[in-house]
């Protein structure tokens, strides 16, 4: 957790909410584009505002802005993206954790059990980590098929694999012949 951005929830107003804005820079964008991963990380902006949610609750609601810079997938040349996101978390006072071997994830992914502090900054590195492309590509850049085989073997093709479509395709072939 971040303390120079983590607010105390005790310290917090029931009456207002509390704004916030987080624009890192300089060393902190190039160390945050290196734990993610990143080529770059050339502007990254997270506005909103933390509110009371009944009695005991509380909503942090705000917008993520980030310009990424990756390789691309297929040519691994730059691919620059742009993020714009709302981002939003309710903090449950009554959370509770599903316990278990196997537990299914909840449907609503935006609640968290309410701790002592609730931490902008570390929500905008989460939200920002699940919102960066898995696989950037360039535009109109597409992964073809990659057939690799031993020498003098029919090399085995993504229609191969599909044995319905065969079945499919002799099912035509047979009411053609009828």
């Amino acid at each position: 957790m971040s303390e120079s951005t983590a607010l105390r929830v005790a310290d917090l107003s029931q009456n207002a909410p509390t704004p916030f804005e987080i624009r890192p820079e300089g060393a902190d964008l190039a160390a945050l584009a290196e734990e993610l991963g990143l080529n770059a990380l050339r502007k990254l902006r997270f506005t909103g505002e933390i509110r009371a949610s009944g009695k005991r609750d509380w909503v942090l609601e705000g917008m993520l802005g980030a310009t990424v810079v990756q390789d691309c997938v297929v040519t691994l040349e730059p691919v620059t993206t742009r993020i714009d996101q709302k981002v939003q978390r309710q903090y449950l006072a009554t959370y509770e954790t599903p316990e278990g071997d196997e537990v299914e994830m909840p449907e609503d992914d935006t609640t968290e059990p309410l701790g002592s502090h609730i931490d902008p900054h570390g929500v905008m590195i989460e939200a920002l980590s699940l919102a960066v492309p898995a696989y950037p590509r360039k535009e109109g850049q597409e992964l073809g098929e990659a057939v690799f085989t031993a020498p003098g073997v029919a090399p085995m093709r993504d229609e191969d694999t599909k044995p319905f479509a065969a079945l499919s395709a002799l099912k035509d072939q047979l009411k053609n012949k009828d």
